[in-house]
């Protein structure tokens, strides 16, 4: 299993296998792909069949059927009909497996990225001071409830420009 959603496997029939699920959009925020969010964890043929691993942001997270089904199509399509989604837990998600490229798409969305990185290690945990506005990029910002849209996300509002806004949480 690769230890990081941005390794995309080397040998070539991996790699077919990685391209043809990568950009599966994730269907709560479809601006960002499955491999943005890191939940694309693994792809391996295992005599013939694809398999797939990925990990929910959440456990029970409403998602996670739907981003399974919309896998299976995409192996389906790339001529791999005989497929199975291996959904693992653990180690658990983390934004700290979220590309770059994937934050930037949720800002540009309107949603702003996790900051710094999550509390998984040995080290001290990460306060987080403030949450820039993905509208007028103002740190003036209020956490308004815990869960927002998704359990994933929180929901804040700039007290700048006034606008509400959904912060994808670091954990």
């Amino acid at each position: 299993m690769t230890t990081s959603a941005t390794l995309r496997p080397t040998d070539s029939q991996t790699a077919e296998l990685w391209d043809a699920v990568k950009t599966v959009p994730d269907p709560e925020v479809p601006v960002v792909t499955i491999e943005d969010l890191g939940i694309l964890r693994d792809v391996e043929l295992v005599d013939g069949k694809a398999v797939v691993t990925i990990t929910p942001t959440y456990s029970g997270c409403p998602a996670m059927d739907t981003i399974s089904a919309d896998v299976t199509t995409a192996l389906t399509a790339a001529g791999y009909p005989d497929a199975e989604v291996k959904l693992v837990l653990s180690p658990a998600w983390t934004t700290d497996w979220m590309s770059e490229d994937g934050k930037r798409k949720l800002e540009e969305y309107g949603i702003a990225p996790p900051t710094g990185k999550s509390a998984v290690n040995d080290g001290p945990i990460m306060i987080q001071l403030a949450v820039k506005c993905p509208q007028c990029h103002s740190l003036n910002t209020r956490e308004v409830t815990r869960f927002g849209s998704t359990a994933c996300k929180a929901l804040y509002t700039c007290n700048d420009c006034l606008e509400p806004f959904d912060y994808f949480k670091v954990h």
